[in-house]
């Protein structure tokens, strides 16, 4: 009886161990909210400039989740581009492809998605994605939530395409690392 009562206890404290957050010390909120379709939360649309022009609405901010999660629906208006090869060192990502067709590179693999698709994206893996079709919308998560909002921010601030240079010290900034160009698609 000891074992299965250490067993309970010891497995009942792991996620705080896994998260590293205490939810007595980072209290959250006890309400919920809703996030409306076609709404972006806290920044309304945010209009990327530079990796591609896609629409980004935050739907749950790492600022509402103390940081554990995020999650963004983005609306694509960029066919054969995308982000460059890069790494979250932080963060695992995944992709739920609401409406067109993707190409996505995780390592050394390619993958072709299509709606109602999703993958997978662990954390320390170079990885890129390119627009297919004209149009298209995914459902982005990230956890935990990482500097990845703050990152859409500046890249909608921008007043000019930036330079590759540029482009690698605001991945940087927002704790993410160019290791590599954009897919190409043919």
């Amino acid at each position: 009886m000891r074992r299965r009562r250490f067993v309970q206890v010891t497995l009942a404290g792991t996620p705080l161990l896994v998260s590293g957050m205490d939810s007595s010390v980072h209290p959250r909120e006890s309400k919920g909210f809703i996030a409306k379709a076609g709404e972006g939360r806290i920044h309304g649309h945010i209009q990327l400039k530079g990796v591609n022009s896609n629409i980004i609405d935050v739907k749950v901010s790492g600022k509402d989740t103390n940081g554990d999660l995020a999650i963004f629906e983005q609306t694509s208006l960029s066919p054969k581009r995308g982000t460059p090869l890069h790494v979250h060192p932080g963060q695992d990502e995944t992709f739920y492809v609401l409406q067109g067709e993707y190409k996505f590179q995780v390592g050394k693999e390619t993958y072709q998605l299509k709606s109602g698709d999703s993958i997978f994206l662990p954390r320390n893996v170079p990885h890129a994605w390119s627009q297919l079709s004209e149009k298209g919308k995914m459902t982005v998560i990230l956890q935990p939530a990482g500097k990845l909002e703050e990152f859409f921010v500046t890249m909608a601030a921008l007043d000019h395409t930036p330079t590759p240079e540029e482009m690698a010290k605001i991945f940087a900034a927002n704790e993410m690392k160019v290791v590599g160009p954009p897919l190409k698609i043919d």
